[in-house]
Formats: structure tokens, C-alpha cells, sequence
């Protein structure tokens, strides 16, 4: 499979999940709650996991891809363009949720938070920034072990995507009340981009816990599996 076919999968898949889950919150949460917005998240995910998971593995996540790359299941040649297409994705999905959300008049960006990750003030719950790297990087952590054990040749054909979107939809329900739930570095940085202010300033917490619970399950896991698949 040419390389720009599994990139342009990248784009269109973590396009969907920023969309889709993003947009929930920003659109939908008044409506649907902490529940609904975690719900949005996983159906995202195992959605793509259907539509492109054959194309480019449906990462949609550049601490999914270093993941990946840490637990030797990914060329770390790929690395770069990987996380480069996501980042356009997550980037086309804020600006496509803009428009949408400014369409209503009362709408007020800096006032809405347009699901931005933060912490302290900025943390739903008030949330410290020592508990809240604690829960990126333990919470990336148990995805990337759920990702690295349902796609493993050994486990049971054909549900890897609904374990994968299920823990991502009970890891949004543990941790919205802390930042809003990351553990997804482009995610976080689309509507980032787009709220600026404080929300590029606690950016770099978003990418570098997630990417280190990542990287963690990536050693990890081969380890307790004892698979080199």
C-alpha cells in the first residue's frame, strides 16, 4: 500500500475523531452530558477502526503511532508523516467545528472552551497539573496496552476496534472532569490552534504525557505478552 494512501487515511480518520467528538462537547454537551461526549469519542474511533483500520491501521493518534513504533509493530520511518497527516486532520476538524458553532449567534469561543484540554483553572474539576499529567499518562498508557492487545494475531478476530473504542469511551468517562480527556496529542492541538490564549500554553502538557504513556505500553506490553507480533 503506497504510503499517501494510509497518510490521506490518517487525515480523514482523525478528522472524524475530532469532529465527532470534539463537536459533541461543543455543540451537543449541554444536551448530552460527560456520557454522551465519551460516547461520541469511542463511536468515533471504532467507526474509522471499520472505515480505514485496513488502510493505515487507524492510529489517529500520534502517541498511538509512537506507541507503535516503541513496541516494534511500526516503521519509525513513518513516524513523522504520520503524525504530520493527523495533525492536518485534527487542524481541518476545529476549523470545520468553527464554522459550525459560530453559525449560532450567542456562540462565544473563549467562553465555550471549544473542548480544550487544561488544567488548574482551566480543568473542569480544578485539577492541578501534577494530577492531571498523572492521568494522561496513566490513561494513554491503558489505551495503548488495550490497542497493542486487541490487534495482536492471538486475539479474538474481528473486535479489536470495539475493545479499542470502548476503553477510549471509559477513559473519557474517568478523566473529562479532570482536563477534558487527551491522550491524543493532535486532538488536543486542533481546537488548541483555534481558542489560543491559554490553551496553546498548557498545549505542550498534552503532548508530551500522552506521548509518554504511550511509548510506556509500548515496551510494556511485548513484555507481559511475550509476543514480538
Amino acid at each position: 500500500m503506497p504510503l499517501w494512501r494510509k497518510l490521506a487515511a490518517e487525515v480523514f480518520g482523525t478528522f472524524w475523531l475530532v469532529l465527532g467528538g470534539c463537536g459533541a462537547a461543543v455543540l451537543a454537551g449541554h444536551l448530552i452530558g460527560a456520557v454522551g461526549v465519551s460516547l461520541a469519542f469511542g463511536l468515533t474511533v471504532v467507526s474509522m477502526a471499520y472505515a480505514v483500520g485496513h488502510i493505515s491501521g487507524c492510529h489517529l493518534n500520534p502517541a498511538v503511532t509512537l506507541g507503535m513504533v516503541a513496541a516494534r509493530r511500526f516503521p519509525v520511518k513513518h513516524l513523522l508523516p504520520y503524525v504530520a497527516a493527523q495533525l492536518v486532520g485534527a487542524i481541518a476538524a476545529a476549523a470545520v467545528l468553527y464554522q459550525i458553532a459560530k453559525g449560532q449567534k450567542s456562540f462565544n469561543l473563549a467562553a465555550s472552551g471549544f473542548a480544550c484540554n487544561g488544567f488548574a483553572e482551566h480543568s473542569p474539576g480544578h485539577y492541578e497539573v501534577m494530577a492531571v499529567v498523572l492521568t494522561e499518562v496513566v490513561m494513554t498508557f491503558m489505551f495503548m496496552f488495550t490497542i497493542l492487545g486487541a490487534s495482536e494475531r492471538r486475539a479474538a478476530p474481528g473486535f479489536a476496534a470495539l475493545a479499542v473504542g470502548l476503553c477510549l469511551t471509559l477513559i473519557h468517562l474517568i478523566s473529562i472532569p479532570v482536563d477534558n480527556t487527551s491522550v491524543n496529542p493532535a486532538r488536543s492541538t486542533g481546537p488548541a490552534l483555534f481558542l489560543q490564549g491559554w490553551a496553546l500554553e498548557q498545549l505542550p502538557v498534552f503532548w508530551f504525557a500522552p506521548l509518554i504513556g504511550a511509548a510506556l505500553a509500548g515496551l510494556v506490553y511485548p513484555l507481559v505478552s511475550g509476543s514480538k507480533d
